[in-house]
């Protein structure tokens, strides 16, 4: 691919092999038609997306097991959306979210080197605070996401952006690799109404590497 390296890797999650196309590393840019600068994305950023970060590998195993039946499903912030894949392959009702211009391309890479369908995408804007944002995105019964508030301001965009799409009853599930940002996220979304429980991970990763974050789970 023009102006960036890829790369393919097999993961190993509950006994199956998922095959991932992400970029080659974390140095990798190139926005030549100024589409992520359109949307505020940053270069120091840009190639955040397309790493399998330890987080996305926690959510990933949670939703290996984690309750699907009948429940409208959105990943936020899904990078290369190893749950969604996940989910899906379990025939969860599930949509893909995210504001990398190359979310959607990687997406369907990955969907075709895992012999999966179809799953529908969707950007999603979280510095907007208006109600009319998104509006194909809808409500689901469960919002999930992994290390999601680098930033300062992202705690209050995020939970606003959640409140939106969270379903009367929604739970929302965050797999946060303690930054600092957590705290201001728990205070934002109980200002909107949701009770947080929170817990260690407890997991490894397929390599035996221990992982030191916690899920942060919401209800309202």
């Amino acid at each position: 691919m023009p102006g960036y390296q890829v790369k393919t890797e097999t993961l190993s999650l509950g006994g199956t092999d998922w095959h991932i196309r992400g970029l080659i590393d974390d140095q990798q840019f190139n926005d030549t038609h100024h589409a992520a600068a359109d949307i505020g994305l940053p270069s120091a950023g840009w190639s955040h997306f397309g790493q399998v970060w330890p987080s996305s590998r926690v959510l990933a195993l949670a939703m290996l097991t984690h309750p699907l039946t009948g429940l409208r499903v959105l990943e936020i912030g899904a990078g290369l959306a190893l749950a969604s894949l996940v989910m899906h392959r379990r025939g969860a009702d599930v949509t893909v979210s995210d504001w990398h211009p190359l979310t959607e391309e990687f997406l369907r890479h990955n969907l075709v080197l895992n012999d999966l369908g179809p799953l529908p995408y969707q950007a999603g804007n979280w510095e907007s605070v208006a109600a009319t944002d998104n509006p194909a995105l809808g409500r689901f019964d469960l919002i999930v996401g992994s290390d999601l508030l680098y930033e300062r301001q992202q705690p209050a965009q995020l939970a606003a952006f959640i409140h939106r799409h969270a379903a009367v009853g929604a739970q929302i599930v965050i797999v946060d690799p303690d930054r600092g940002n957590r705290a201001a996220f728990g205070r934002d979304m109980g200002m909107l109404g949701f009770v947080l429980t929170m817990q260690a991970a407890g997991r490894k990763l397929e390599d035996g590497t221990a992982y030191k974050g916690r899920f942060l789970s919401f209800t309202r």
